[in-house]
């Protein structure tokens, strides 16, 4: 709690005035039975209704007194409670700000949300009751025993009993209380971050139809926290009943030997009344404690967690050397040299001794299958994270040794999921540089493919765009992204995956135009289409966080069985240019690839290349036709002997013409011919079974004849 009450530091005034007005309020109010005493013994016993008026004139005056300085003090309470609130929340949202990915990861974002709402505010309640009440009820309540000493010793030791009665049960609930109100803040993050996942994935559950088990879900979360919500709700409800038990037991005591010293002349009427109003006084305070006592449970146990935020270490390690921001004369303008990472919390290196270098103007491709790391080497260039072995370096100096902001400011980074804010689309563009005229955006827009976005909306860059980008589709979103990335004039771009949402033919015109640029950023592809990589000078391959292969397109099908896996499955036409068993959008985007001057998305790369992959395949059909020779001599025999030969014959020599041998050629022919009768003696059989089919049988039975 200290890191919280140090945001009053602004509010010192404030939080002093306010406590002092209540005290004050306090002091009127504890005069006020003591004027009542002297109304009954002195007014009424002596008829002197003079007096009488008088003393209320009094009372009047102490209670308005005590309603201004109630005022007051509320005013100063609630403009020091809000104050600090404020503070809080600027601080915390600063804080979570500077917090490296990493960190971000370890916490959880809901338990952020929850922490920078619903905490702050228990504090903000908790420090406006607590200048209030915390002095003024315990003022009172020992002011009372003061002033009972003044009015009848004897009958004040009652009021030295109940205090510390009534001081152990409120104190024993706090005690007891703090803990399980942390445990219940801690369900309400369960419930919170349930509820942000299913609004955030609602259309996949009803996709799956998962509607009734993600409320059971939520049901039975929601079912623990209000169970604990009630357990410790009838552990501080104990604090009012109790305190009223000892306060009425200690009342009717307080009449009895009141009654009896008043019997033998010991004390008057008045000073029992007056008495008996220090109880029912104390008997408020106690109450007004006891649920302050519940409120400032709340605000500990939130200003807790809220601290434990504050205390989380800023950002990464920074150790910036001077000078540095200069190129180093001949470097790569990134570097990897044996780099591992591991994520907190996690045993095994995410990517492990990755090693390459990148110059300026080259575009380096990064492929490979799900979870093979490739975020991951793209996030450590920004130093989003930290590496655990080896160094990054960028102009010949490592990320480590960098300012945060200068590094930075040298690279244009584009996510995985295309994030847009509440504002005009010109408002989101100017995210990568403030300063960019509308020139400079208009041509990021026509390098990202997203003119057409922009003429389609009626007020161009002014249109609005909603939370998230809502009001946009999936494609238009990644291309404005990437068209705040160019508006930066990066030195360093990195798309990480992010033309998935693109189709082939604009994934290959947004290559193209990164190509023709009027500077020359050193650009990394992350992708899992060959399409989208094959035209890089370099191609980075990975496979379960570690480089298997590093090269051109051409090279990589050679000598990367990672890569020829990748390329096979997306690419599995035998067709030596690669497109006839494409599907059509690929074929598209392939064909639009070369007019770009692209390499293709269907080309396997090389001349040679495809030569070698004919050869390979003219050779497996060869020695696939050997293998078979022997099995269609013996059926060709068979044929013979039934007589059906004939038509076989005529079109075993008309392939004879066409093939390089004749005996090869044959072979082939027969092969689908003995097809051809597995096939009639099939129909054959169902067409007998068939009674609404003899008019085919007829003709089947010729045919088989």
């Amino acid at each position: 709690m200290k890191n919280i009450l140090y945001f009053l530091k602004d509010y010192k005034r404030e939080s002093i005035l306010a406590p002092l007005f209540k005290m004050l309020e306090a002091t009127f109010e504890l005069i006020v039975p003591l004027v009542m005493a002297a109304v009954i013994d002195v007014g009424i016993a002596g008829g002197d209704k003079d007096y009488v008026v008088r003393m209320c004139i009094v009372m009047i005056a102490l209670g308005a007194i005590g309603l201004v300085c109630s005022i007051t003090a509320q005013f100063f309470a609630a403009k020091a409670a809000v104050g600090m609130a404020s503070k809080l929340r600027h601080a915390v949202f600063g804080h979570i700000q500077s917090l490296s990915f990493s960190k971000l990861d370890q916490i959880g974002t809901s338990t952020l949300i929850t922490r920078m709402t619903s905490d702050i505010n228990q504090v903000q309640s908790g420090i406006n009751l607590f200048l209030r009440l915390f002095l003024r009820s315990p003022f009172i309540v020992f002011g009372a025993m003061v002033m009972a000493f003044t009015v009848n010793v004897k009958a004040a030791l009652i009021f030295v009993v109940t205090i510390p009665l009534l001081s152990v049960v409120v104190f024993g609930v706090m005690y007891v209380s703090i803990p399980l109100y942390k445990k219940v803040q801690g369900g309400l993050d369960e419930v919170l971050t349930m509820v942000r996942e299913n609004l955030t994935g609602v259309r996949v559950i009803r996709a799956f139809h998962k509607e009734e088990e993600e409320v059971s879900n939520f049901n039975s979360k929601n079912q623990m926290l209000n169970e604990n919500q009630q357990y410790v709700g009838r552990i501080s409800a104990l604090t009012n009943p109790v305190t009223y038990v000892i306060i009425n037991v200690a009342t009717l005591v307080l009449i009895w030997t009141g009654a009896i010293q008043v019997d033998n002349g010991f004390i008057t009427q008045g000073e029992v009344v007056a008495l008996v109003n220090y109880m029912s006084q104390i008997l408020v305070e106690l109450i007004k404690l006891a649920n302050l006592i519940v409120s400032v449970t709340k605000a500990i146990a939130c200003g807790k967690r809220v601290s434990d935020v504050l205390d989380v270490e800023e950002g990464l390690p920074q150790a910036v050397v001077p000078g540095v921001g200069k190129k180093v004369d001949g470097s790569p303008k990134v570097e990897f040299q044996g780099v591992s990472m591991a994520y907190h919390g996690s045993g095994e290196h995410a990517v492990s001794d990755i090693c390459f270098q990148a110059f300026e103007g080259e575009t380096i491709g990064i492929i490979g299958g799900t979870g093979s790391g490739k975020s991951t080497v793209v996030n450590l260039i920004p130093r989003f994270y930290d590496v655990s072995e080896g160094s990054v370096k960028v102009d010949g100096i490592d990320v480590r040794d960098y300012d945060t902001d200068q590094l930075r400011a040298k690279i244009g980074i584009v996510m995985q999921k295309a994030v847009l804010f509440k504002g005009t689309i010109r408002e989101n563009l100017k995210w990568g540089n403030p300063n960019a005229a509308d020139g400079q955006i208009l041509a990021a827009v026509q390098a990202a493919q997203a003119a057409d976005v922009i003429k389609a909306k009626e007020l161009g860059l002014d249109e609005m765009v909603e939370q998230g980008g809502k009001n946009l589709s999936g494609g238009q979103r990644q291309r404005l992204t990437i068209a705040r990335a160019l508006v930066r004039r990066p030195e360093i771009l990195i798309l990480d995956d992010s033309a998935s949402a693109l189709d082939f033919a604009t994934d290959a015109k947004l290559r193209k135009s990164l190509r023709e640029l009027d500077y020359h950023p050193t650009v990394f592809i992350v992708s899992q289409r060959t399409s989208s990589v094959q035209s890089a000078d370099c191609i980075l391959v990975l496979d379960d966080g570690e480089l298997v292969g590093k090269g051109t397109h051409g090279q990589l099908l050679e000598n990367c069985s990672v890569y020829q896996e990748i390329y096979a499955s997306q690419f599995r036409s035998q067709d030596p240019q690669g497109q006839a068993d494409m599907p059509q959008g690929q074929a598209d985007g392939a064909q639009a690839s070369d007019d770009l001057g692209g390499s293709g998305s269907g080309s396997p790369g090389t001349e040679d290349q495809k030569k070698k992959m004919e050869s390979k395949r003219d050779n497996g059909n060869k020695e696939e036709a050997e293998k078979n020779k022997g099995k269609e001599a013996k059926k060709d025999k068979e044929a013979k002997n039934k007589g059906k030969e004939v038509k076989g014959g005529k079109g075993i020599k008309n392939k004879g013409k066409e093939a390089k041998s004749g005996k090869e050629a044959k072979n082939k022919e027969m092969k689908p011919k003995d097809k051809n009768k597995e096939v009639k003696h099939k129909e054959a059989k169902k067409t007998e079974a068939a009674s609404k089919q003899k008019g085919k049988n007829k003709k089947g039975g010729k045919g088989e004849a």
